[in-house]
């Protein structure tokens, strides 16, 4: 049986009184989440500034990577806090929200797999669920109100 791939329609409104509304929020929804995610994740990043706790921790789990210390805790400040707020402002979005989505899956898969799945047994459900959403970002990219489409050029 072949599938049909046609767009459907919107479904009808439960309430149709609310139309207007939905018309006028529906385009703040990609900038809410945008944002939201770009300026959780710079404060995270933020954090980091002149600490290597966290870092630290990184490298106890994966030695083999040891030797880029300093080098590896720069990076993950820089892509969590710069990373962040361009995210925030929708700046080269895709380059960010990809390099960040990769270090989540890093963590995910490589830190704290282990640990199983609630995040209150330091598992990976929170930073799965993080992940998905920068890899959801990246693929979108800044969307219409977004310093990318200012600019008129993205990744």
């Amino acid at each position: 049986m072949m599938q049909d791939n046609r767009p459907r329609a919107e479904p009808r409104l439960l309430i149709p009184a609310l139309q207007g509304f939905y018309a006028q929020a529906i385009p703040l929804s990609w900038p809410l989440v945008r944002v939201g995610v770009g300026l959780l994740l710079a404060m995270h990043g933020y954090g980091k500034i002149g600490r290597t706790t966290g870092p630290a921790q990184l490298l106890e789990k994966m030695p083999e990577i040891a030797v880029i210390g300093a080098e590896l805790t720069f990076l993950l400040m820089a892509t969590e806090f710069v990373g962040g707020i361009c995210i925030a402002l929708g700046l080269a979005t895709r380059f960010f929200a990809a390099a960040a989505a990769i270090e989540m899956a890093v963590l995910t898969f490589f830190i704290y797999w282990g640990n199983g799945f609630g995040w209150l047994s330091r598992g990976y459900e929170f930073v799965l669920l993080w992940g998905i959403v920068l890899f959801a970002i990246a693929l979108r990219g800044g969307g219409p109100w977004s310093l990318d489409r200012w600019l008129g050029k993205e990744l």
